[in-house]
Order: C-alpha cells, then structure tokens, then sequence
C-alpha cells in the first residue's frame, strides 16, 4: 500500500495535505480523544466556548497559557519534516490544518490555518490583532497573571483560535475549499475527520475527483473513502512515504 502511496504522489500534478492532531502526537503533543487526551481535565463548555470566555476568562486564559506553555516546548516531527520537504520537492503546494501548534509553519510548510493560531492574540471587542511569537512577548504573556487588555481598545483580549460553536475564518475556508478543489491527491494525517466543517475538506478533494490517501493508526470518518489507508503513527508512515516517493521519482515509476 505505502508504493501505491508513493506512485500517487509521485504522479500528482496539485498535491495537498490536510492534517489533525494525531500528526503533532509524537512532539508531545496530547491530542483531543483517548487517554491523557486534552479534554481528560477539562470540561469543554468550561474553556473553549465564546460563552465560557464571557463567564469566565480567567480560568479560560489559566487553561489556554498552559497550553501556550506546553505547545512551546514542542517541536516538529519527523511527519512534519516529511511535508516539509515534499513541498520543497515541488509535489505539495500546502498544508490545510486543524492544528493551532504552529508546526507545520516552524518545518517550512506553507499553510492555512482553519482553527486559528495559539500564539496569535485578538481583541473580544476591535481588529486588533497580535502574534505573540513575532512581536517576542510570548514568554512575558504566558507568565503574566493578570487578565491580557487590547492596547487600543482596553477590551479583554482573547487567543486567536476556533472556538467551538464559532464559524471558521472565511478567508482561510475560502482557501481550503479552492485548494482542496484543485487537488487530484489529499494525504489526510492524524484526523479522526470528524470536526466539521473542517472535516468537509477531504470530501471535497473526493468530490472533485481527487484520490485519498490516509494515514491514522485507526478507522476515521473518511476510511471509507480513501483511495490507499496507510496504518501507523505518522512520524513512522510519513518518513517510509518520503523515501518511497523519492525513490519512485528516481525510477520514474
């Protein structure tokens, strides 16, 4: 399965990637479900709603300075690393995410960002807008205790991501769909496939005429799907991929 994979890909002529939170796992990363997952100590509508915001920001800024804590010590994978240099071959032309981690960027990827950013900050109330890594406050944010105020406005700000129950960014939609639109292959990592409408991506590839390929260690909302279903962490499958991409492109297969 991983050299049709790799001849897939190889022969595709507009090659995208749309990725979950499965393909950070292996940079420490907790992902959403299963043990020791994200929301094990957490209740939902407690820290990731508009309304909890409006009830409570500073439990939901206690939580989200956490993870800003965690996340910072991450680093990209070897999947990560993978995509990375499929796009530096010319093969991908973007990463469609649902990561807020900032990875895919921090390897080289281009990418679009359908929940948001978790370094970038944004008024509850104006347009002001901040990315904490590239203004280098990041560090002196994350151990501030008090409650973070826009410098223009004075209204609590609040991070940059989708919030559950919030549309998704129309600009960065509008990009998925016209990539996805344009894809003949969608290597799809690390994504139960089951958060929509992010989760429509995939689908839209299928529905274009697009082929599949998936990479999860389980059955997801789109196995059934897929064109060729590469079972593993994706650290391990990306890194086989890669070789075996190369390796077809050499023999011209």
């Amino acid at each position: 399965m991983i050299e049709e994979a790799a001849r897939l890909i190889a022969r595709s002529r507009f090659l995208i990637a749309f990725t979950g939170a499965g393909i950070s796992a292996e940079s420490g990363i907790p992902t959403f479900r299963g043990k020791n997952g994200l929301w094990e100590n957490y209740r939902i509508e407690e820290v990731a709603t508009p309304q909890a915001f409006s009830r409570n920001p500073e439990l939901v800024w206690d939580f989200y300075r956490m993870r800003m804590r965690k996340m910072m010590e991450a680093k990209p994978n070897r999947a990560h690393f993978a995509l990375a240099e499929l796009e530096r071959m010319g093969l991908l032309k973007a990463v469609i995410t649902q990561n807020i981690d900032d990875l895919h960027r921090e390897a080289g990827n281009t990418v679009v960002e359908l929940h948001g950013n978790i370094y970038r900050v944004k008024c509850s109330s104006c347009s002001y807008r901040e990315n904490l890594k590239e203004s280098g406050r990041l560090e002196e944010f994350i151990e501030e205790k008090a409650l973070p105020r826009c410098p223009e406005c004075g209204a609590l700000l609040r991070p940059d991501v989708v919030w559950f129950g919030e549309p998704l960014p129309e600009s960065e939609w509008r990009r998925a769909v016209s990539l996805a639109k344009k894809a003949d292959v969608c290597l799809v990592i690390g994504t139960s496939a089951q958060v929509f409408p992010a989760a429509y991506i995939p689908m839209i590839v299928k529905d274009e005429g697009g082929r599949l390929v998936e990479v999860n260690p389980e059955n997801t909302g789109i196995t059934h799907l897929a064109d060729v279903v590469l079972r593993g962490s994706a650290g391990d499958v990306m890194e086989r991929l890669l070789e075996k991409v190369k390796s077809c492109l050499a023999e011209k297969c």
